[in-house]
């Protein structure tokens, strides 16, 4: 199950608005076809490693990080139906499909064909790899990441607006690497009019990866950007999964305000700045008390002298 989350990780920021699933098929010990969503959606994981196994498929154990759809659609196939036809020995999904177009109706109709299902093996992995799928899911909208890099006393620029660079390569290089992983990326009307970035992902083998960019903005678009005009829009975009917004501290501190930012990512420098411009303004606090409890710390590392510290908003 981890080589099939792993597989997975291929289709992250690229499937959207299907899930980002990876698969495998063994047969003693062999592994005999390997599959990830493609862009766009299709075709399937499932589809993929059946396509590459071939007749071998018939009797084989099947790993997939996600419940075979078993919806029909315009599209293609439905991967129940498939493993059916490959007569499959045994499926080893990590989770339920919270599509209800399938929601379990894809492991009762593999039971139903006398497959064998196992449900849960590396499902926290899998919930990890899929989390903008899920959240979609569960919320109606993208997983929104929030990347901030700032000094030890939280600020993103000198007074006159100059950031390049407060963190290092190896800190840039990873931002690099969560933007391949992003469907769009978002940065608000300042930044864009201060920087004109480019958004695009800009490591070796990776620059296909690059995802669409948005502006926050009321005023007018931006060529080729999509126009949020304010940060509940998110709602309304399509075939996204995975957001990034980048920057900068108008746009991050819209976001948090209306309490959408589900996963912050904070590059922080070995530097202090003093007078500069925050990382962050008003967001709607009123008591202390109120910033307890909302963010989970998650995971910290090393990237050269900066240090990445990851937190996960805390949600009923």
């Amino acid at each position: 199950m981890a080589e099939a989350i792993a597989l997975g990780e291929r289709g992250r920021g690229r499937s959207a608005p299907n899930p980002n699933v990876g698969c495998l098929i063994v047969k003693s010990g062999r592994v005999l076809g390997r599959g990830w969503t493609h862009p766009g959606g299709r075709p399937h994981a499932e589809a993929v490693a059946l396509e590459e196994a071939g007749e071998e498929s018939r009797a084989a154990t099947v790993y997939v990080t996600l419940e075979p759809c078993a919806h029909e659609s315009v599209r293609g196939p439905n991967c129940t139906s498939l493993l059916i036809k490959a007569g499959v020995g045994r499926v080893v999904t990590a989770l339920i499909d919270p599509d209800p177009r399938t929601n379990g109706e894809g492991i009762r109709r593999l039971r139903a064909a006398g497959i064998s299902v196992k449900v849960g093996t590396g499902a926290r992995g899998a919930e990890r790899s899929m989390a903008g799928f899920l959240c979609r899911q569960k919320l109606g909208r993208p997983r929104v990441t929030l990347k901030l890099a700032m000094s030890l006393d939280g600020k993103i620029a000198l007074p006159s607006g100059e950031s390049r660079w407060i963190t290092g390569e190896d800190a840039r290089a990873h931002v690099h690497l969560e933007r391949s992983h992003a469907d769009m990326i978002l940065v608000g009307r300042g930044t864009y009019n201060a920087d004109k970035p480019r958004l695009d992902v800009r490591l070796p083998g990776l620059e296909g990866h690059s995802p669409r960019r948005a502006i926050l903005t009321r005023g007018d678009p931006v060529e080729g950007w999509t126009r949020l005009g304010r940060p509940e829009d998110v709602y309304e975009l399509s075939n996204v999964n995975e957001l990034l917004v980048e920057g900068g501290s108008g746009a991050a501190s819209s976001f948090l305000s209306a309490d959408l930012v589900d996963r912050m990512l904070i590059y922080r420098a070995p530097i202090i700045i003093g007078e500069g411009k925050s990382s962050v303004g008003y967001i709607g606090l009123t008591a202390l008390a109120d910033a307890h409890g909302r963010w989970d710390f998650r995971e910290t590392r090393m990237l050269g002298m900066d240090r990445l510290e990851v937190y996960e908003r805390v949600r009923n």
